[in-house]
């Protein structure tokens, strides 16, 4: 974390009241030491395994950031597409660059519409149904972790990711899926090996379309 608050992204009185209402009411209470909770702590919204949510460790989530902050370049835009914790990670000010882009987190989990404007309410079950404002080819990558392994769901937000998309995809999800994203989307799994929270039973990884700075293992 940087030592000025001038790097800590501003956030409206309404929202701060909206971000403290729900980490009351996912989190026991603030930390051990008395502070104040960081609304954009990974982890700050607690899984919910009923919509598949599974948190990428802090770790993961700062190299994921850097990664998409490459290769958005500056003022660039980002898309985190069922990727809150990278949104989180990316609005934390400790990414360099990430003061030079602008993202947005697009998820079914209406508890993050406490992110104000960044929140895009997203149903993969109807992947073209976005607001107005979100025109399309207009993000310079799409970072999404579909919610399910399935070839139904891939399919639907490999729909959503192409009309985002300028072209750059960082897709994250089993590794059992490698086929299926290949066709969908023309990517190909990269050496880099993604981390959660909670250990999962399928194997995990990435895959993209463009030339990686990933981390290899």
């Amino acid at each position: 974390m940087s030592d000025s608050d001038d790097d800590v992204p501003a956030l409206s009185a309404h929202t701060l009241a909206a971000l403290q209402e729900f980490y009351s009411e996912t989190r026991t209470g603030p930390d051990q030491d008395g502070a104040a909770p960081d609304p954009f702590a990974v982890g700050a919204v607690e899984e919910d395994w009923r919509m598949s949510q599974f948190w990428y460790s802090d770790e993961t989530a700062a190299l994921l950031a850097e990664e998409v902050v490459r290769e958005a370049g500056e003022g660039g835009r980002i898309a985190c597409l069922s990727a809150p914790s990278v949104y989180q990670k990316l609005k934390q000010g400790v990414v360099e660059g990430s003061d030079a882009v602008s993202a947005v987190v697009l998820e079914y989990d209406r508890r993050f519409a406490a992110y104000a404007d960044d929140f895009i309410f997203y149903d993969y079950n109807e992947p073209l149904s976005l607001p107005a404002s979100v025109a399309p080819q207009s993000f310079d990558i799409v970072l999404a972790d579909p919610p399910y392994l399935s070839e139904e769901c891939l399919s639907k937000v490999a729909k959503t990711i192409k009309y985002l998309s300028k072209g750059k995809v960082l897709l994250c999800t089993g590794a059992i899926m490698e086929n299926v994203a290949k066709q969908l989307l023309d990517v190909k799994m990269c050496s880099f090996l993604p981390k959660h929270n909670r250990n999962l039973s399928n194997e995990f990884r990435c895959f993209v379309n463009y030339p990686s700075r990933l981390p290899s293992g």
